[in-house]
């Protein structure tokens, strides 16, 4: 019998004809886990989910293996697979290398951005701003990231940018901002707001400062939410 957190997994996965294909339950698995629909360390249950897609045992765990890969999902021999789980001082490593691409992709952006760059920056803070001000815990969280990829999407270097959205997807099953304070979301949105005028002035050296500040405070309020050192 599964548990609760399992149903909610397998009762989010959409519903195809019989005989989805790998690549759709591969699509299907990673979006409802990047979605938080089950926490981390929730057990995949391989047999229900073939059930579900009308398949093998195969095609499912072949999808698993390269969510593996991508480590959103842990494989333990004879324990199954299951959704990835972080310790916080995993997190806030990643948060640093995060942290890292996302400068090195400003430095590029900024010179190459135009103004339908400059108008998509300003709509995702606008949606972000009107997350905190509704204190939307999911809404923060899906327009964060939305107004990050904003600031780095115009370097068009589709290698940083996969590294940089895959390093992020890590971090997204245990929805850690969610965890975060709301007077700590407030004060991390008041640094968005110094990083899109910095971005709208092309100016690099503020862009650099305030992206380093927010992502310093990011750290460290992720790093009180676990209880890492």
């Amino acid at each position: 019998m599964l548990g609760p957190p399992q149903e909610r997994l397998v009762a989010a996965l959409p519903r195809t004809d019989d005989g989805a294909s790998q690549a759709i339950i591969l699509e299907a698995l990673r979006t409802v886990i990047l979605d938080g629909v089950a926490p981390p360390g929730t057990p995949i249950p391989v047999d229900t989910v073939a059930a579900h897609f009308g398949v093998s045992r195969i095609p499912v765990r072949e999808a698993l293996k390269t969510l593996v890969g991508e480590g959103i999902v842990d494989h333990r021999a004879n324990g199954g697979y299951s959704i990835a789980r972080l310790t916080g001082a995993e997190l806030v490593e990643l948060y640093l290398v995060r942290g890292a691409l996302e400068t090195a992709a400003h430095g590029v952006a900024l010179p190459a951005a135009t103004a339908a760059d400059d108008e998509r920056a300003g709509a995702a803070y606008a949606a972000l701003d009107r997350a905190v001000l509704a204190d939307d815990v999911v809404g923060y969280h899906q327009e964060s990231r939305a107004f990050h990829l904003a600031l780095v999407t115009p370097c068009r270097m589709r290698r940083l940018l996969h590294v940089l959205e895959s390093t992020w997807n890590i971090t997204e099953p245990g929805r850690p901002m969610w965890q975060i304070p709301t007077t700590e979301r407030v004060a991390l949105h008041l640094d968005h707001a110094e990083m899109l005028r910095a971005f709208l002035a092309r100016d690099g050296d503020a862009l650099t400062a305030a992206t380093t500040d927010h992502n310093d405070r990011l750290r460290a309020a992720i790093a009180q939410s676990q209880g890492s050192d």
